[in-house]
């Protein structure tokens, strides 16, 4: 399938033909307009217009350039949601050079690998986060520069850079071609430390562009709230980007546990959750139906939902259910909406994970219509997506306008179109393997196109954990770093896809036990017998407490089972070389696998 029509949206149709570059892009809009809000944070402080960024970006950049940012280079920042990423990232952008964002949760080892592997001179982070980054810096000897923005010791303030009086900032943002980088985004790989996607002006604007054309909506001027990891590129590319491509204002939020809260006075335009926030509103408005103190309206949100639902899974109503449904939406689900700040909302999205067919279901009751999408940092985020008004629930939706897609032989989702990246970062071997000669990314995963052309995913072929906030994490990483703490664990397999949290099956080194049985005088060594002794459960997690200090916090494993047996290499679990056969264990053991996350 190959769908590839181009079409401006409402912003570019008012600021003549589309920018080529993200400088392009900025500047237009701080032109067109200079006095309309631009940034502001939602705990509080000043809200900067579109020519208070615009001023601030230059002298960013010309206090980078005073640092000896070069086109480019690479400047890293670990920074929360705050304006001053905003500035930093278009400032750097100005100078030819390509900014990237660290998660806040990275250890040091992590900060470490991504500044060494970007080779980034300088790094901009805040007082909050700079331990981390001060602890990275011994084993990043490219670093030579980091800056505070609200200070700290052993560090240069961001305020007192000095600019470099010889820097032209019209001559350095016009130089900005489409093909330069505009970000690195590290995402997981399977077999090792995350892999720097490196994607470019063009690549992201034409998946904008594509998402826009599948979702209008998108295309519009509005409110849009930053909240998710700028590490993230779902972040970018539904507040950081299209605010610099539309003139649109963003609210940050710090605390990603308070957006909803946000919600309210923000009511956002457009707006992206992940399913687990979806599914903790479910959860909580449920709750709030069914706990009503008037047994009326507890009633009528029963009867309106249970019309909403049917309509939902594409049932006819009849005139009873209609009436119903019409009655709680005038009486109840319409002040539910303006009371959760999605009453504006032109568009509702899911992404970055799987979400349950309930969850839609129930929210499309309630009169909001969330968009499932499909994509992912290679391609710019964009794949495909459920258009308003054509939901299929079930289903990704179709590929946006712009990417070809075909399925392989076995099944895997292949993707072309000019949102591709370019390459990881420093990785040709994994470059190669990602893309073929013919300009073909393959996605790993495994779908099926149904008659009317929707994608649904079917499975995973790569190993990756995208667990239910949406974050993707290698469970090789985890599972080396549990190992690597005790010769007793012999075998470990990191859960946690579509899951709160990440929890671990745990096997025994039967070499490593019979040892420790004979170092303390034990008459049975076997896995079977060692797996129940009191000494070798703390022995393990004192290991898995070791392992998780070097892991973020999502990837820490906070539940584990020790198996009472022994893996055989060409047995159930194992293959002859040793591999982890992942789907064989997720269903052999899947009641264990329960009982961790009861």
């Amino acid at each position: 399938m190959s769908i590839a029509p181009d079409a401006a949206t409402d912003g570019e149709a008012r600021q003549g033909a589309g920018p080529r570059t993200f400088c392009e892009a900025f500047q237009r809009t701080v032109a067109a307009y200079p006095d309309d809000p631009a940034l502001q944070r939602w705990s509080g402080g000043p809200s900067l217009t579109w020519s208070e960024v615009g001023a601030r970006v230059e002298q960013t950049a010309a206090a980078l350039a005073g640092l000896g940012v070069r086109p480019g280079d690479t400047v890293a920042h670990l920074l929360s949601n705050r304006p001053e990423f905003h500035v930093l990232d278009l400032a750097v952008l100005h100078l030819g050079a390509t900014p990237f964002s660290i998660y806040n949760t990275s250890p040091p080892e992590q900060i470490a690998h991504v500044l060494r592997n970007a080779g980034s001179r300088v790094i901009v982070t805040e007082r909050a986060l700079l331990a981390p980054v001060l602890a990275a810096r011994g084993d990043a000897p490219e670093v030579t520069t980091v800056v505070s923005i609200d200070g700290g010791d052993g560090v240069l303030p961001f305020g007192e850079l000095p600019a470099d009086p010889r820097f032209d900032f019209d001559a350095s943002w016009r130089a900005v071609a489409p093909e330069d980088l505009a970000v690195l985004i590290y995402t997981s790989g399977t077999t090792g430390p995350p892999k720097g996607v490196q994607l470019t002006h063009r690549s992201l604007i034409a998946a904008w562009r594509a998402a826009s054309a599948a979702v209008p909506a998108m295309a519009r001027r509005g409110h849009l709230i930053s909240y998710l990891p700028h590490a993230h590129l779902a972040d970018r590319f539904f507040a950081h980007y299209p605010a610099v491509l539309l003139g649109s204002s963003i609210t940050c939020v710090e605390d990603p546990k308070t957006v909803v809260a946000a919600l309210p006075e923000v009511r956002p335009s457009v707006w992206l959750a992940v399913p687990r926030i979806w599914e903790k509103l479910k959860t909580a408005l449920e709750a709030t139906l069914q706990g009503h103190e008037d047994p009326a309206v507890r009633q009528l949100a029963a009867d309106g939902l249970a019309a909403g639902l049917a309509r939902a899974r594409g049932e006819q109503l009849d005139a009873g259910q209609v009436a119903a449904h019409e009655r709680a939406d005038q009486l109840l689900f319409s002040a539910l909406r303006a009371k959760l700040g999605l009453d504006a909302a032109d568009a509702l999205v899911s992404g970055s994970a799987p979400i349950g067919a309930d969850v839609l279901e129930f929210f499309a009751a309630l009169g909001l219509e969330i968009l499932e999408g499909y994509g992912m940092s290679e391609c710019s985020a964009v794949i495909s997506i459920n258009a308003p008004g054509q939901t299929r629930i079930g289903t990704v939706g179709r590929p946006c306008p712009g990417v070809e897609l075909q399925l392989a032989d076995d099944g895997e989702i292949l993707i072309r179109g000019e949102m591709l990246m370019v390459g990881y970062r420093g990785q040709p071997a994994q470059t190669a393997e990602t893309l073929d000669p013919d300009g073909w990314l393959r996605t790993g995963d495994v779908g099926r196109l149904d008659a009317d052309g929707y994608l649904r995913i079917v499975d995973r072929k790569k190993e990756l954990i995208v667990n239910a906030a949406g974050k993707n994490m290698s469970p090789t990483n985890i599972e080396n770093a549990i190992k690597a703490r005790s010769p007793l664990i012999g075998q470990a397999v990191a859960i946690g896809d579509r899951r709160p949290y990440n929890t671990a099956l745990l096997v025994l080194d039967p070499d490593a036990a019979a040892a420790y049985a004979t170092q303390h005088d034990l008459a049975d060594g076997s896995p079977a017998v060692l797996a129940a002794d009191p000494d070798v459960l703390r022995l393990i997690q004192d290991a898995v407490e070791r392992a998780n200090a070097t892991l973020s916090r999502v990837e820490q494993v906070k539940r584990w089972t020790l198996l009472a047996e022994e893996w055989q290499p060409g047995g159930p679990e194992l293959t002859p070389t040793m591999k982890l056969k992942r789907k064989p264990i997720a269903d052999r053991y899947a009641a264990q696998i329960d009982a961790l996350y009861a």
